[in-house]
């Protein structure tokens, strides 16, 4: 039997309730848009992931082609282009930095550069780490920098080498798709 205090104490809990679930909602709208804000949609203000502000300093000096070639990187492969969207560009490489089989911050394996006409912009580097090494010297452990996971690419690939773990930092031109992400629709292999 429903008495008139017992239906008021059901109703009274049911709007604390409601209210307690509306203020969940409206406290975590902010952090929610800040997220979506942050890593879907960067804007101009956005301030870089802390591997990407690291690789801009470690190589505005080879926003000059010419500079990469004389600290001992080289072009390979030509200009990559994505399988069904998107390029990486041409990789400059540095054969003593891969041939270390270390990962350091500040010397990247490969600098990315688009080709436009006879030119070359520098967009991005690529660390780059033969797999089975790494595993056998690092306790089986995948490589990571700044928190950054690097992607496996098994053999045979592409380049007709073997297995290794690499990873893209996209520090000088914006990639739609993430900073660490492989293909960037923003870079292009047409313009060579």
């Amino acid at each position: 039997m429903t008495t008139r205090i017992t239906t008021l104490i059901s109703k009274s809990v049911m709007g604390i309730l409601r209210l307690a679930f509306l203020g969940s909602i409206v406290t975590a709208a902010p952090l929610l848009t800040a997220g979506q804000t942050t890593h879907e949609h960067p804007t101009e203000h956005a301030t870089p992931p802390a591997l990407v502000q690291i690789v801009r300093d470690a190589t505005q000096q080879f926003n000059d082609v010419n500079a990469a070639g004389l600290a001992g990187y080289g072009p390979a492969f030509g200009c990559v282009s994505g399988p069904d969207h998107g390029a990486m560009g041409i990789h400059y490489i540095k054969g003593e930095l891969v041939a270390d089989r270390e990962i350091d911050a500040a010397h990247p394996e490969a600098l990315i550069y688009e080709p436009v006409g006879d030119r070359r912009k520098l967009v991005g580097v690529e660390y780059i780490v033969d797999a089975a090494t790494w595993l056998a010297n690092h306790k089986n452990t995948p490589p990571m920098l700044e928190g950054q996971a690097f992607q496996f690419v098994g053999s045979p690939n592409r380049y007709g080498i073997p297995a290794f773990f690499e990873l893209h930092v996209w520090a000088w031109r914006d990639n739609p798709n993430g900073a660490f992400v492989d293909w960037n629709n923003k870079v292009s292999c047409e313009l060579q």
